[in-house]
């Protein structure tokens, strides 16, 4: 049989793919941008009649159609590996929760210990010549996904470009039940962080400055990394790669202004990794059938023995708070989850142990709260119910617009005294008291 015939014969709507699902079943919707549409759109139909779904997912992009009515949580509960904007929003309304995950791996999540997924349901690029489709920015996890799933149903979209070089990056049509052709949306756009602040700039001109040329690069998503691509690409840096779990619009901006080869990287020479992107309509073009680009699976990009065999690996992150014991929080504000661990803490062990790697963590020293009023970042112990994503021996460069400072090989006294000396001015003398009431400050410590 050939593909086309095959094709035509898995060929369902998807109000007939949305019958398939059973009270109780476990679905996994895809990844970020490549959400299943249509198919959620036909199960919200079905909600009166269904109770008890669980459906698994991340980093949406756009809201989905089974949680627009305000009792859904009746009927749907979605399980979020990372929060977004919207997913916080079903996490207040209770039929939202975070999966805690080290986002390496969670390919063995799905192989080992979920083992069993109902369905799964995903968009895709179009079936190519081979018979394959491709999973888009988003090889990730999904090849797992398909192994353990008992129905797969791809949700073809002819806008999700097509991501070449990697592996685990397609499924074959033999290893696909169903197949829906939906109305072809615009893939989900994640805005970029727009203009730099000042501080963000200040923040940004201290990292560049310890990046050297040849350097393979990873970016996490938010003002301050955006900040610093944007300065690398007014720099005078050259050859730099590209290794990164979020590949963003910041990266094709570098690329455009000539300052990314890969030729100096260790493995994967010439290409740009990275384990999913979101972004703008630019960069889907950017990355449609570049052959300079290599999607691959997650447990491969984020593992700390990939990250450590690429020499001058530079690891840019933000935070939301740290202590001065040295533990970050980049995912909550106390109990309230915000996003998720991801492969922040992946990639700041990793660069580490790149030589000549750097690690940096980068935030602002405070924040304005609601009624105006400035709040510190930097606190003396975190607050209750606060998650520690990175712990304290992990942290290597923390950069605030007051300084830079390496925390490895700081005893508890060191430490407190450099995290000090990078808040604002305002806030240190109380964090002084505080970290000398801690019995983690020396009377010969600087002031």
């Amino acid at each position: 049989m050939g593909f086309e015939e095959d094709y035509a014969k898995k060929l369902i709507t998807a109000d007939e793919a949305a019958s398939f699902v059973k009270d109780g079943m476990w679905l996994d919707y895809g990844w970020c941008n490549a959400t299943t549409e249509a198919f959620d759109r036909a199960l919200a139909k079905r909600t009166d009649e269904l109770h008890d779904i669980n459906i698994r997912g991340g980093i949406l992009v756009n809201p989905l159609h089974i949680m627009e009515r305000e009792d859904a949580g009746e009927h749907f509960t979605w399980n979020s590996w990372h929060m977004t904007g919207i997913e916080r929003k079903y996490n207040k309304r209770g039929c939202g929760f975070l999966s805690a995950l080290r986002y390496s791996e969670l390919p063995r999540y799905y192989r080992e210990n979920i083992r069993h997924v109902d369905i799964a349901v995903f968009q895709v690029a179009p079936m190519d010549e081979h018979g394959y489709f491709n999973f888009g920015p988003n090889a990730s996890h999904m090849a797992a996904v398909c192994e353990t799933a008992d129905k797969v149903i791809v949700e073809v979209n002819k806008n999700m470009p097509r991501v070449l070089g990697g592996f685990q990056s397609d499924i074959h049509i033999s290893d696909v039940d169903y197949i829906i052709e939906g109305d072809n949306p615009p893939i989900g756009e994640m805005a970029s962080a727009g203009e730099p602040t000042e501080i963000e700039k200040k923040v940004a001109r201290m990292i560049v400055d310890e990046i050297p040329d040849g350097a393979c690069l990873q970016l996490g998503i938010g003002g301050m990394p955006n900040a610093v691509g944007s300065l690398i690409a007014e720099s005078d840096l050259k050859d730099l790669g590209v290794h990164t779990e979020m590949y963003v619009d910041a990266f094709v901006d570098l690329a455009r202004a000539g300052k990314i080869t890969g030729q100096h990287k260790n493995i994967d020479k010439g290409r740009q990794v990275f384990a999913f992107g979101c972004g703008t309509k630019k960069m889907y073009d950017y990355i449609d059938n570049n052959p300079e680009i290599m999607s691959a699976p997650v447990d491969y990009v984020n593992a700390i023995e990939t990250i450590e065999k690429l020499d001058n690996f530079m690891s840019i992150n933000n935070a939301i708070d740290i202590d001065l014991f040295g533990q970050l929080n980049s995912e909550s504000a106390g109990i309230r989850q915000i996003s998720g661990p991801g492969g922040q803490l992946d990639f700041v062990l990793g660069a580490y142990r790149s030589h000549g790697g750097k690690s940096f963590i980068c935030m602002s020293s405070t924040h304005q709260k609601k009624d105006g009023t400035m709040e510190s970042r930097i606190l003396p112990t975190l607050a209750p119910g606060t998650v520690v994503t990175d712990t304290r021996p992990c942290l290597q460069y923390l950069c605030t617009e007051y300084g830079m400072v390496n925390l490895k090989g700081t005893t508890a006294w060191q430490r407190a005294e450099k995290i000090i000396s990078v808040a604002h001015p305002e806030f240190r003398d109380q964090l002084i008291e505080s970290a000398e009431k801690m019995g983690i400050w020396r009377r010969s410590n600087k002031r």
